[in-house]
């Protein structure tokens, strides 16, 4: 593997430098982009040689883009037929990525269709068999469609691996293995995740070729435009400092992780006895109240999203002003996901942790995991023992 850091480069460069088509370029420039990400910069050029290629930054770094403007430019004028693959771990974050392909595809006739669990199948099949240019899909609900043979890969050019490091910790390991068996061989694979352990190694030594690995920071650095604190906290009192920090201080739009699904249904209750307009959004909500809940989120309606685990990776909203950690992740990497929500695309974001007596070796886990000590910051009324 040959390794390059974006943030070694020089130089004012633009996305009309890198090689990219007119009509992507006509979609960026109506889109507001001007310049690239350093994993952008670095990745997409290479992305349009044809190299196998990993891309690994932490979240809010650009990476989607990363690999949907070089695919798209390379459907540009040719055959309508499946030609690239993108495999996701959730379906917001498959949803995301359709929305991507869209967007720099305003200009050129480009198909693309998600697919994922959930949701009607019929449409979907439909879809497949008439043929796509890009198909991005779950695991599961893609392995559904081949087995009854309604896509055809045979012409497949490009497979993506979106949010690798997710999609193992979600157990979909047997199911990427199925899917890859039954795509050529002679491909360019292109894997992006936040983070690089064993695992994904293991993953892209047995799907890559001679890859070039770009990689933006450390391999677990959190994102340098958030503001970390800890607030101590007993257990029994995490609602009521939250409610306190919602009503008493400015926070527009806050996404809170808990670590049940129950969980977040006791705290938006009590968000809203107390005023604050809240959302949840979990496993058991269905995708349309899930769907729901994030554009009430993005469009405003709703002041908090109170979330498991299913947002802290691959959720693309601007302008979250705070990340609140109601529940200390269990995960030091998931720390990082959690608030790679917040401080996106060099704004700037806040990331509180409620820490109780039980969570103090975690927090300090996360500490060195992150190469930082996260300010404590004590509120009258609700530290360890008031």
């Amino acid at each position: 593997m040959t390794l390059i850091d974006p943030d070694t480069l020089v130089g004012d460069v633009t996305f009309a430098d890198l090689g990219l088509a007119q009509p992507l370029l006509n979609a960026l420039h109506e889109a507001g982009y001007e310049r690239p990400t350093p994993i952008q910069r670095e990745a997409i050029p290479l992305a349009l040689t044809g190299r196998d290629l990993i891309g690994l930054a932490q979240t809010g770094t650009g990476k989607t883009a990363s690999f949907t403007l070089p695919m798209v430019h390379r459907l540009i004028g040719g055959p309508r037929r499946t030609r690239v693959l993108v495999l996701t771990p959730t379906r917001e974050l498959c949803l995301q990525v359709e929305e991507s392909v869209r967007k720099y595809s305003a200009h050129s006739p480009v198909s693309v269709i998600p697919v994922f669990g959930g949701v009607g199948y019929e449409p979907q099949e439909k879809a497949l068999r008439q043929g796509v240019d890009v198909v991005v899909a779950t695991p599961g609900r893609l392995l559904d469609h081949l087995e009854k043979r309604n896509v055809d890969f045979s012409y497949l050019e490009t497979l993506v691996l979106d949010e690798a490091d997710r999609m193992l910790d979600m157990g979909f390991a047997p199911q990427l293995n199925r899917i890859v068996e039954q795509i050529p061989r002679y491909r360019q694979t292109l894997l992006f995740s936040a983070t690089m352990p064993p695992e994904v190694e293991a993953l892209a030594r047995k799907y890559l070729r001679k890859p070039v690995v770009v990689q933006v920071g450390r391999r677990s650095s959190a994102a340098i435009t958030v503001t970390h604190a800890v607030y101590p906290v007993p257990r029994h009192r995490k609602n009521d400092l939250l409610v306190h920090l919602l009503t008493k201080e400015a926070h527009d739009s806050v996404l809170v992780f808990t670590r049940t699904k129950s969980g977040a249904d006791r705290v938006v209750r009590d968000l809203e006895k107390a005023g604050v307009r809240a959302g949840a959004m979990h496993a058991d909500k269905s995708q349309r109240e899930r769907m729901a809940a994030l554009d009430d989120f993005k469009n405003g309606v709703l002041r908090v999203l109170v979330a498991t685990d299913i947002a802290q990776r691959g959720l693309d909203i601007s302008g979250i002003t705070h990340v609140i950690n109601y529940d200390v992740p269990q995960q030091p990497e998931d720390y990082v996901h959690r608030i790679g929500r917040t401080g996106r695309a060099a704004s700037t974001g806040d990331a509180y942790t409620f820490m109780s007596a039980e969570d103090i070796g975690m927090v300090r886990t996360i500490e060195r995991t992150i190469g930082q000590e996260i300010p404590r910051v004590s509120v009258p009324g609700f530290d360890f023992g008031t």
